[in-house]
């Protein structure tokens, strides 16, 4: 500074460029399941985190269908993820349906049929959503919808013997 003839310098100020940090997220696995299941979101290295679902830990687990994303702080720099979607698909039921009775003579036979879905495939190799059954036997169904299955409980089926005419 100078006034006049006289002039002063002033002490240095220090200037410190802080590294950036860059906030990303990594999924521990599938971020499309079915009902009951979950996967870990794990943010970048970092000396802080607040997750848009106001989690502040370095990873949090997911069993949700949402839009995640997290502010990654490192000292006096933070950075804000794009958000990673999860999705939770409904879960499917199993079931089976027959026609008439489980219980007949030779001959005779049942429609068994398995409760909605996109795709079945039965004990007995069948992968239609109905099938005739005229032999005894134990059947059940998985029932996909998507991603999601299940499997029904078993239908017992018995086939009575002709009983002959004396």
């Amino acid at each position: 500074v100078s006034n006049g003839s006289c002039s002063a310098t002033s002490t240095a100020t220090s200037v410190t460029v802080a590294n950036s940090i860059a906030a990303t997220i990594t999924a521990s696995g599938a971020i499309t399941f079915c009902q009951g299941g979950s996967v870990t979101l794990t943010a970048s290295a970092g000396t802080s985190y607040l997750w848009s679902s106001g989690a502040t830990t370095q990873s949090i687990n997911v069993n949700a269908t949402g839009q995640y994303s997290v502010t990654v702080s490192n000292g006096s720099c933070s950075a804000t993820s794009t958000a990673t979607s999860v999705t939770v698909a409904n879960s499917t039921s199993a079931s089976i349906t027959a026609s008439g009775a489980t219980t007949f003579c030779q001959g005779s036979s049942v429609t068994l049929t398995a409760s909605s879905g996109t795709s079945y495939q039965w004990s007995n190799g069948a992968t239609t959503q109905s099938i005739s059954v005229n032999s005894a036997g134990q059947y059940s169904v998985t029932v996909a919808n998507g991603s999601c299955s299940a499997t029904s409980s078993a239908t017992a089926v018995t086939v009575n013997a002709i009983p002959n005419a004396a």
